[in-house]
Parts: structure tokens; sequence; C-alpha cells
């Protein structure tokens, strides 16, 4: 009698996501696990999918995201990710999560980056957690809780300074609570005005309840421009004090006159791993995105408008020319258009590259969903990733750029059963085609569907098929580190 399955796809080139050479084989789906991998002729299954030969992989992880608002609001939202493989997603980065805070109105830069007035409703991660999984998500999320998003609420905005004894004991019993209601670590962001006048000692202070629960501190570096070797320095001090891994946040060497220290940082990076556990993601693109923040511009960096809530017309315009059509200067223009976003080409492609291809890294997109004319990383990085990097330039095989961006990763944030293609893993699949695969989103126009990704898949059920667009299939859930 023929074992028979809910899913099988045959004959396709299987990429397992542990960086282990390629093999042709099919794979078959039960619910929402792969329950077998090779010769499967003598399986059936209710619904065949013939590959010929195209490349099946674990779905990307996606390292880095803003997608705390956007895994709630449905396929309008979602489509960047699923349409390039995506089915999982890492929130709460740099600092800033939904939860745990309430607030009555708009909250300042950069949390605005993830929602406005009425967003803002999750006393705990519980709260957050039960509306997620109530509203259901094409990507499953892994869920960081920000330093920044307590400091507004906890110091009741007056964060331009160290928060007290009794603050940081409320932060570090919101960072306890919100690790028992299923969030996987701490996030800083102390690059930003809302984070920045926060010593080393508040941040440890208020990360201590990670050690009992085994979560991780990711990071926005404090500078990763002049002092980015000091910024790797306090965030390897901040993880051997608590005890915990870190994660360096969207690596890089910013600003012209750093160009080239990447052969420094990832010096360091490494001399650092060989006694504590140091991570740290990264995007495709040599250029970056946040707030607009005027005191930072620079006249020899290149901005583009990526939003602005009294100028929306400004979206996708240089900064340069706004400020020409004004008659003023890039610093008096960017004050008539707060608040806004921007994109700055603040790295070198030499620096991407080297980080790219050093052993330890994974792909983080960073994109911001949210933004009228975002970076193109929110549609293109990882399809970018498959096509430029690995199959044009050969920076690395396909293998690797695989294992960048599900494999490791998961591995890294202890996702257990996720990023790899085995019997007993969660069915997390992208069927694409190796040869055609390749971002389409640019700066100019930015809101495109990568080329050659056919299916993808999360937890077995379909999100994403290519010339059709989204399912409509919300099958994401809520991963813990380290939990089942």
């Amino acid at each position: 009698m023929a074992l028979r399955c809910d899913l099988i796809i045959r004959d396709a080139t299987i990429f397992d996501g542990t960086g282990a050479p390629r093999q042709r084989g099919d794979v078959g789906v039960t619910g929402d696990r792969i329950v077998a991998v090779g010769d499967l002729g003598g399986y059936s299954a209710d619904r065949e999918v013939i590959a010929k030969g195209k490349a099946l992989a674990p779905g990307f992880i996606d390292a880095h995201t803003h997608d705390d608002r956007a895994v709630m609001c449905g396929a309008e939202c979602m489509t960047c990710k699923i349409s390039q493989g995506v089915t999982t997603v890492v929130v709460g980065n740099c600092g800033v999560s939904l939860a745990p805070a309430r607030f009555a109105s708009r909250p300042p830069a950069p949390l605005d980056l993830i929602g406005e007035d009425g967003w803002w409703r999750f006393d705990s991660f519980g709260d957050y957690a039960h509306e997620l999984k109530k509203r259901g998500s094409e990507v499953n999320t892994y869920a960081l809780v920000g330093h920044q998003t307590m400091r507004v609420d906890v110091m009741n905005g007056d964060v331009m300074r160290p928060a007290k004894d009794s603050e940081i004991e409320t932060m570090r019993l919101k960072v306890r609570n919100s690790l028992a209601e299923g969030a996987s670590g701490f996030s800083t962001g102390l690059y930003y005005p809302l984070n920045m006048h926060a010593p080393t000692e508040e941040v440890i202070a208020v990360a201590e309840p990670l050690r009992a629960y085994g979560g991780i501190y990711v990071t926005h570096m404090r500078d990763e421009a002049d002092r980015v070797c000091a910024s790797i320095e306090e965030t390897a001090k901040i993880g051997k004090r608590v005890g915990v891994p870190v994660w360096i946040s969207h690596h890089k060497c910013s600003m012209p006159e750093n160009y080239g220290r990447s052969t420094q940082t990832l010096a360091l990076i490494d001399a650092f791993a060989e006694t504590q556990d140091v991570f740290f993601d990264m995007y495709p693109y040599p250029a970056g995105s946040t707030v607009l923040m005027p005191d930072r511009l620079r006249d020899d960096v290149k901005v583009m408008i990526t939003w602005s809530v009294p100028h929306p017309e400004m979206a996708g315009k240089y900064l340069s020319d706004i400020a020409r059509g004004w008659n003023t200067d890039i610093r008096m223009a960017a004050q008539r258009l707060l608040p806004a976003g921007q994109v700055t080409w603040q790295m070198d492609e030499e620096d991407v590259r080297r980080i790219m291809a050093h052993p330890s890294s994974v792909i983080g997109s960073d994109g911001i969903p949210h933004d009228a004319h975002p970076h193109p990383r929110l549609w293109g990085t990882f399809p970018r990733v498959l096509g430029l990097y690995a199959r044009e330039l050969r920076l690395f095989s396909l293998e690797t750029a695989i294992h960048k961006m599900t494999g490791r990763t998961a591995s890294l944030f202890g996702m257990i059963d996720r990023g790899v293609i085995r019997e007993g893993a969660y069915a997390d699949l992208v069927l694409f085609d190796a040869d055609t695969v390749i971002d389409k989103a640019t700066f100019e126009v930015p809101k495109q569907e990568s080329a050659g990704i056919e299916e993808v898949w999360a937890n077995g059920v379909p999100t994403f098929v290519a010339g059709k667009g989204a399912t409509g299939e919300k099958p994401g859930r809520l991963v813990t580190r380290n939990r089942v």
C-alpha cells in the first residue's frame, strides 16, 4: 500500500539549509511537517508539485525586520516578504517593539516607524502575542522587546538621561514578563536619541532576565562609524556580563572616512567569538534607511526621502533636490519635512561584500514596511543575495547563500525545527528558479516583486504562488527561542 502525504514536491534540486551539497529528490509534507525526503516514488499525495529540477530550500528567515505591525496587517503588508520566499521574520529590532507599551498618541521617532496612533495598545507582550494569534499572519514571527519602547513608556518620555534605579527595575520586570509570555530576547537602539543616554550599566541591568530565560541580546550599536570598534567592545561586554549571546544588527562601517574598516571589525568580532557567542546580520546594499535626523546629515552623503508627514509628495525625492527647490540647505529642508524617513548612501560596496562573505554572517532585510517609498531591501533582499551575489558575482556558492538565510539563522536564534529540510522539520519551504531568481526592486521603483520565486509554504500551507500572488492563507505562528 502506497504511503500518502498531503503534499509531495517531486524532482527538486534540494538545498537542505545546512550548507551541504545540493541533491536531487522529493520532499513529502503532512500537516505542518516534512515527513519524508528522498526518492518518494512509493508515495502519493493529495497534491503533487513537479519541480523539474527547480531549487527547493527552507523558507528564508529575515533576521532583522521592523514588521511588528506588518505581520498583523495581511497580504497588503506582507507580500513584500512572502514574494521573496520569506517564511519567518524577526521583529522588535533596534530597541523598537510594539510591546510592551501603551501610548495615547504618536510616539517619538523612531518608534513611529512601526506604528502611529491606535497601534500602541499592548501593555504586555502577552497582549501582542494574543492579537497576533487572533489576526493570523502569512509568516512565522520571532519577537524581541525593545529598550527604546520601554524607556519612552517607563520614563514618561524623559529619556535624555540615564534611567533611575526604580525605572530600571520596572523595565527589567517588563523584560522578564515578556520572556515568560513568549518573547525571545531584548534589543537596544543605542544609536538613537531615545536610547543613547542609557549607559552600558543600564543596558546590563535591564537585560538581566535574559540569563534565566536563555534569551538573546540584539543591538543596533551605539556607533557604526568612527567608534564602531568601541561599540563592538561594548556589545561584547554586555553579553559577557549578562551571560547570553549577543547579536550585532545590520553590521556596517558607516561614512566615507570608515570605508574599508570591515577588515578591523570582522577581526574584532572573530576575536570575541572565541570566548563568547557573538553573531551578526547584514543587508546586501550600500545604503541604509531610518528616520530623518537633520543633525546627522552630511553634505557629502546622499539622502533620499522615504516618507514625510507634512510633505508626503516628497517621498522618493533626493533631499538635495528638495533643498534646492526650497532655496535652503539640506538641514533646514529636513526640519521642514519632519517627521520623515530617509535612505542614506553611507557604505562602501567592498565592505558590504566582505561582511556578507564572512562565514559568520546571516541575512536580514532591515526593511521598513510602512514607508511610502521604501528602501528596495524591503522587497528584494533575499533574491538579490541569490541572484546577484551568489550566481552572478560568485561571492559564495548557492548552498552557502541559502545557509546564511535559513539553517544558520535558525540555529543562532534557537528556532527549533526551522530553517532545514529534513524529516520532522516544519514545512517552511520555497521553490525557486536558481537560473532566473533576482531582485527587481530599485531605489527609484522599490515596490516590485522579485523574479524567479515560484511558490512559498509556511507550516505546510502555501502563502505565495508566482503569477497569482498571496494566497490569503495565514499559517504563521509565534516562534520562541529554544521552545518547540
